[in-house]
């Protein structure tokens, strides 16, 4: 075939002029007005101390803009179903591609949803299974757990495109457990839990979250008109209970208003039961526990599936089976299958699977539910997604990839990233780990300090570049914690026997007491599973885990952490007035804008717009609560302190309040002496959520502390003081376990566990115990080797 002759120099194509995204005068949350051009087509890393500004420039200004721009390309029909989403506070942002966020929001909360679900890979089991399943039982529905059967006669209107046929029956076969309803668990709901039955509907008898005395939810029952609101529950006719409990939804006029009443049973299952329990408010969620008792389903036992679709079988193996596998099992048992007819949908499942396999998931199974997986595992699992899109010239936003990765599995992580560079797309990673920041080809260091000591680009440049530099990451970029001459010496142990939890194999191990235990093992080894599910009850334990920090615009370090109750009684006891008009949430809340200190004017099909509120300028209390003073400051102005500041507000003088100082001791303690009392919690970096969580939690009294990866978001410089934090908690008389990857903490331990030797059934058993010392001279697990690397033995 002939080519056209290429002359040797040509023009350079207008187009390719537009290599840069370019930001100029960012300002949006700590940022102070930054201009800087990231290259496009390559990976750059983002990086400085936690809160200096890193999310606020990629997250909330590169790709929300972005975002935003592509919701404007939809019709204002569209737009109106889509978030909405305000300006980012930039001057110019040009050169934006198409963005695509890869992030550590858990995924979904309906319990319905699995990993399976979440990815492409049950829809092309299904299909695999309704082509070459013994016997055939239907179409690919048949198999989905989310679809169920149904039956129907009577003139049906069927439409498929333009056509339209009536047809006198219709069935569709689903393959949902007409059981659990393709849940998996039933439920069982404690009525007691439910209402007080010695009183009547007048008296308050319902004891459920949101079913208070006059409330619309309340109202729906004592106004109904089907039951006597002024006998006792206990009283109740047959018909009465039935109507209350089990009564099917009917619309009727209630209190002048055109409702749908249902009995109270349904109505908990459809509000409550529908929902995953990790995603609800903890009032709530206590709710749950204490009314509703959830049990394997008899008939599914626990698969989701109806009878039928558990009977088809591929080489003695059903759909059930086939999720339940271990994903890298299951990759090996769909690499067998040899049917041309299918060839190319078992070429698309094997990539998939292989994916997850390559991304360190292959330990999961794809009946595992959504909502249980760890931000890191649902970030991976995203990431799956788009390794085999066609799209290309795409900006990739990640937000820390490599939390939850033992360092053996970083480095696959490294490669990932790399592969979707090399398509040809911008890659964007916040990270602190300085294993990626080694492979980009640009870094932008931010701070230099964290809050309003943040916000500026300290550096932009290359790796070698950023290690000569001053900045706070170039001078700890090669920091290595060494291995302690000496280590404490426990002064009893924690028993763990016959441990079966999730893939533990029966592990009998003695965690000591009184010291720092660290442990460690890939991802999926059965770290959680030992300290999470394996505990004797009755042990003194105060567990900080890494479910996330739940909270509203509302919500801030001093609402979280309880420090607004003392603040609030100083400022009443020094006034003589209420304690609640100290509250921007109750009686002292600025009328025009609710206490929230934002006017949010939602404009129909058009982006809402959030603006300061005139009345209290943002203050969020009325103007009378401000004539308040403690101090000399009132309570606005004390909430806009930082931690700092309020240290030293508290601790003398006028304003002396020690329990206030007691928290505030623990926030600065942690490393948050830079954060605002009253910022709100929705602004909060991951890493400054886990810290806050973590300074709450110091006050409880336990005996045994078990921190789930607090590394994760802290800058190498802030390591150092987690270590010495971690220290002092040792030194006070507790013990201390961590499950963690990073070296440094392994390092400083007194103690290592390390499980192993591989991930999901290849994991499970403890593959070493001892000290730092030892582990780095055995060097006999994949811990070891990465460690005595990272010590330099």
């Amino acid at each position: 075939m002939s080519k056209a002759p290429r002359a040797d120099k040509q023009p350079a194509h207008p187009a390719d002029r537009h290599d840069l995204i370019r930001v100029h005068g960012a300002r949006e949350n700590n940022l102070k007005d930054v201009s800087i051009e990231i290259p496009k087509r390559r990976l750059t890393v983002f990086t400085g101390v936690s809160g200096s500004g890193k999310s606020s420039l990629v997250f909330d200004t590169i790709a929300a803009e972005s975002q935003r721009l592509i919701n404007e390309t939809y019709s204002a029909f569209v737009q109106g179903f889509m978030p909405t989403l305000s300006r980012p506070e930039v001057d110019v942002l040009d050169g934006l591609t198409t963005a695509i966020i890869v992030d550590q929001q858990r995924m979904g909360a309906d319990p319905r949803s699995t990993v399976g679900t979440a990815t492409d890979a049950n829809a092309m089991l299904r299909i695999l299974f309704s082509r070459l399943g013994k016997p055939h039982i239907g179409p690919p529905s048949a198999y989905a757990f989310n679809v169920p059967s149904v039956s129907a006669r009577g003139a049906i209107t069927v439409e498929r495109g333009d056509k339209k046929a009536v047809r006198a029956t219709f069935n569709r076969t689903g393959g949902m457990c007409p059981n659990c309803e393709g849940r998996g668990t039933v439920s069982d709901i404690d009525l007691t839990q439910l209402y007080d039955d010695s009183k009547s509907l007048d008296e308050g008898a319902l004891t459920i979250p949101g079913y208070t005395p006059g409330g619309w939810n309340y109202r729906l029952y004592s106004e109904s008109g089907l039951v006597d609101p002024a006998k006792p529950i206990r009283k109740y006719t047959k018909k009465e209970l039935h109507a209350f409990l089990h009564h099917e939804p009917t619309r009727m006029k209630i209190a002048g208003i055109n409702m749908t009443y249902e009995g109270l049973i349904p109505r908990i299952q459809k509000s409550f039961l529908a929902k995953d329990k990790e995603g609800m408010q903890s009032h709530i969620r206590a709710f749950v526990d204490r009314a509703v008792t959830f049990t394997t389903c008899p008939e599914c036992d626990g698969t989701r599936l109806s009878e039928g679709a558990r009977s088809s079988k591929i080489k003695r193996i059903s759909i059930a089976d086939a999720c339940a596998m271990q994903i890298s099992d299951l990759a090996a048992w769909v690499r067998e299958l040899k049917e041309p007819s299918v060839a190319p949908l078992l070429t698309a499942l094997q990539l998939t699977l292989d994916s997850f396999v390559e991304i360190g998931l292959g330990y999961l199974s794809l009946d595992r539910p959504a909502g249980t997986l760890s931000g890191g595992e649902a970030q991976r699992v995203k990431m799956i997604r788009h390794l085999g899109s066609s799209l290309t010239d795409v900006t990739y936003v990640f937000d820390e990839p490599t939390v939850g990765l033992h360092p053996h599995d970083i480095q696959r992580m490294n490669e990932l990233l790399l592969q979707l560079r090399d398509k040809g797309n911008t890659v964007l990673v916040v990270e602190h780990k300085p294993e990626t920041i080694a492979i980009a080809d640009h870094v932008v260091d931010l701070g230099p300090g964290a809050g309003t000591a943040g916000g500026t680009v300290c550096f932009e440049g290359t790796v070698d570049g950023l290690r000569k530099a001053g900045t706070v990451t170039g001078r700890h970029f090669d920091d290595r914690a060494s291995v302690k001459d000496t280590v404490r010496e426990p002064d009893g142990t924690l028993q763990i026997r016959g441990a079966t939890t999730h893939n533990l194999r029966n592990v009998d191990v003695d965690i000591p007491l009184g010291v720092l235990t660290v442990i460690t093992g890939v991802a999926g080894s059965g770290k959680s599973s030992l300290v999470h599910g394996s505990l004797p009850p009755g042990a003194d334990v105060v567990s900080i885990d890494q479910s996330p920090i739940r909270g509203s615009r509302r919500s801030n370090p001093a609402t979280y952490t309880g420090l607004l109750d003392p603040i609030r009684k100083a400022f009443a006891k020094a006034n003589g007035v209420k304690p609640a008009l100290f509250s921007a949430n109750s009686e002292g809340a600025c009328p025009t804008c609710n206490g929230a200190g934002v006017i949010y004017t939602d404009l129909g099909i058009m982006a809402g717009v959030t603006s300061t509120c005139e009345d209290c300028e943002g203050k969020r209390f009325q103007a009378s609560v401000l004539e308040y003073l403690l101090g000399g400051r009132d309570i606005s102005e004390v909430l806009a302190m930082s931690v700092t500041e309020a240290v030293e507000f508290f601790g003398s003088g006028e304003a002396s309040t020690p329990a206030a100082q007691r928290i505030l001791a623990r926030l600065a303690d942690v490393g948050l002496g830079y954060l605002s009392l009253g910022q709100p919690l929705t602004t909060l970096s991951g890493g400054e959520r886990q810290r806050l969580k973590l300074a709450t939690n110091m006050a409880e009294k336990g005996g045994v502390y078990i921190l789930d990866e607090p590394t994760t978001g802290l800058h190498l410089a802030d390591v150092e003081q987690l270590l010495g934090l971690l220290d002092r908690l040792v030194d006070s008389g507790k013990s201390v376990i961590v499950v963690e990857h990073h070296q440094a903490v392994m390092a400083h331990a007194d103690w290592i566990i390390d499980l192993g030797p591989g991930a999901g059934h290849d994991g499970g058993t403890i593959v070493f115990e001892g000290t730092p010392a030892e582990l780095v001279a055995a060097r006999s697990t994949i811990t070891g080797e990465h460690l005595a690397a990272y010590v330099g033995a």
